[in-house]
């Protein structure tokens, strides 16, 4: 059965099946190729996409501006500061007014209640650009990546190590529960997904083939990984737990010693960035020839312009 999108928002790959990512994993490696072939499409004029961001951005901003842009739409940045959601309007009526003049809305910032607020009252497609709860835009981008290096998502061993209750190991749980994969989190107990997310991904993951596990030992976690994946320890709006976190994780960091206990020289690592070097991870990694974090930073753009081809055309 075709795939049809149009429409929809991306709040989290929680509301999407595997062929709906297959959909948007395959426009992405097409618009990637004529990309790469200079060729140049007007998909968007005439279309205008409202960027809200409460949080600081690099490549999220970027790849949508640039995505939206080249394409002959027009991207309009609105930061907390500029306009009144939350503050003296509620969220509510923002949804209501910019569903009256924009075609899409991309939400960065904090609750994920925000971005559903957005998306049930705007009546226009609306994308998670980042909560505090997921970041399918980035797990798409991630998916591609990892597609890229191995040929293949499904039975391929993804770990993630560190902070395992972010929106990060919570999103990669989600994408490898629906796309076949075998997803270690690798972490303090105290810092494990909550149990409703950890259940609906084991339903994605009988109904996939998939495998989720949690651990605590690095050594016993990344034997046979095809991909070591980690993020900041104190995610943003977390910076007084900095110096906790530095603490409770220091033995989780990714160094060159973790790398090679995966027994397997073709492995992989990830990090959908920014980082801190010679924290979550050393210098000699990130920067190394096993590092893929450059490709996942470009392929931001092209799987964010195949959500917006996808929901917008």
């Amino acid at each position: 059965m075709a795939v049809n999108m149009k429409g929809r928002s991306i709040l989290s790959l929680m509301d999407n099946t595997p062929e709906e990512i297959r959909y948007l994993l395959d426009i992405a490696k097409q618009v990637k190729a004529e990309s790469r072939a200079g060729i140049r499409h007007q998909r968007f004029v005439g279309k205008t996409l409202a960027l809200i961001f409460e949080k600081r951005s690099t490549r999220t901003r970027l790849a949508f501006e640039t995505a939206f842009a080249e394409e002959g739409g027009h991207p309009i940045f609105l930061s907390i500061q500029d306009i009144q959601l939350g503050a003296k309007e509620s969220i509510e009526d923002t949804a209501r007014v910019l569903g009256r003049m924009v075609d899409a809305i991309e939400f960065r910032g904090f609750k994920q209640e925000t971005v559903e607020i957005l998306a049930k009252y705007s009546g226009v497609p609306v994308y998670n650009g980042l909560t505090d709860l997921f970041h399918p835009t980035q797990v798409l981008a991630d998916l591609q990546t990892i597609e890229e290096e191995f040929g293949r998502l499904k039975g391929i061993k993804l770990v993630f190590v560190g902070d395992g209750r972010n929106n990060m190991a919570n999103s990669l749980m989600v994408g490898a529960a629906k796309m076949g994969m075998h997803y270690v989190i690798c972490s303090p107990e105290s810092l494990r997904p909550e149990k409703w997310l950890v259940d609906e991904c084991m339903k994605f993951a009988k109904e996939s083939g998939a495998t989720i596990e949690f651990t605590d030992n690095p050594d016993e976690a990344v034997k046979g990984a095809d991909v070591i994946y980690t993020d900041v320890w104190a995610s943003m709006g977390e910076e007084d737990k900095a110096a906790e976190r530095r603490k409770l994780l220091q033995p989780y960091q990714v160094n060159e010693e973790l790398m090679r206990k995966t027994g397997k020289p073709e492995t992989i690592f990830m990090h959908c960035l920014p980082a801190v070097k010679g924290e979550e991870v050393t210098f000699e990694v990130i920067e190394g020839k096993q590092s893929r974090v450059w490709d996942e930073a470009e392929n931001r753009k092209h799987t964010i312009k195949a959500i917006l081809i996808a929901t917008l055309l």
